[in-house]
């Protein structure tokens, strides 16, 4: 099978489904995945009808699809086929990607993903640094996911366990 490049227009404002896995794919694992999804998107469609979608591996550990819903939107059977997918590769992998109890935050240029009151915990008691910024896996268009996807903590939904 041939990998393309993707084909996401940065100003197009697509539905974005967005999968945090608890940490950094393999390179194995990217490749696997980024095949499994290729298949998937190629045949991906909502009543019948072809859906025009794409998807990206950011930051080696978020599998981001973005479906164009002015082509075609997407159903709740199709969205449904999708999540299934992605339980396939979470089961194969344990990636986490559907555990929501969890915060994954930059701190010193690192990617980094805690249980959500170990999370909480750290930033009571100094352990993790305010001057962290948070990822929002919330997002459900492209649009907020570039301008709103990664934010200073204080500015993320998170800044509510600071003072």
């Amino acid at each position: 099978m041939k990998i393309e490049e993707s084909t996401i227009v940065e100003t197009n404002d697509y539905k974005v489904i967005i999968y945090p896995a608890s940490r950094s794919f393999t390179p194995k694992e990217s490749k696997v995945i980024t095949e499994k999804l290729f298949d998937f998107l190629a045949t991906w469609a909502a009543h019948g009808k072809p859906l025009s979608s794409h998807f990206k591996i950011e930051k080696n550990q978020f599998i981001v699809v973005c479906v164009d819903e002015d082509v075609e939107a997407a159903s709740g059977c199709s969205i449904d086929a999708l999540g299934g997918v992605m339980k396939e590769i979470d089961q194969e992998y344990q990636l986490g990607l559907f555990d929501r109890m969890k915060a994954t935050f930059v701190e010193n240029g690192e990617v980094k993903t805690l249980k959500l009151q170990d999370f909480r915990s750290g930033l009571r008691n100094g352990e993790i640094s305010k001057d962290i910024e948070v990822y929002d896996f919330s997002k459900n268009t492209y649009v907020a996911f570039l301008s709103d996807f990664l934010l200073p903590l204080r500015r993320s939904w998170a800044g509510i366990y600071i003072d």
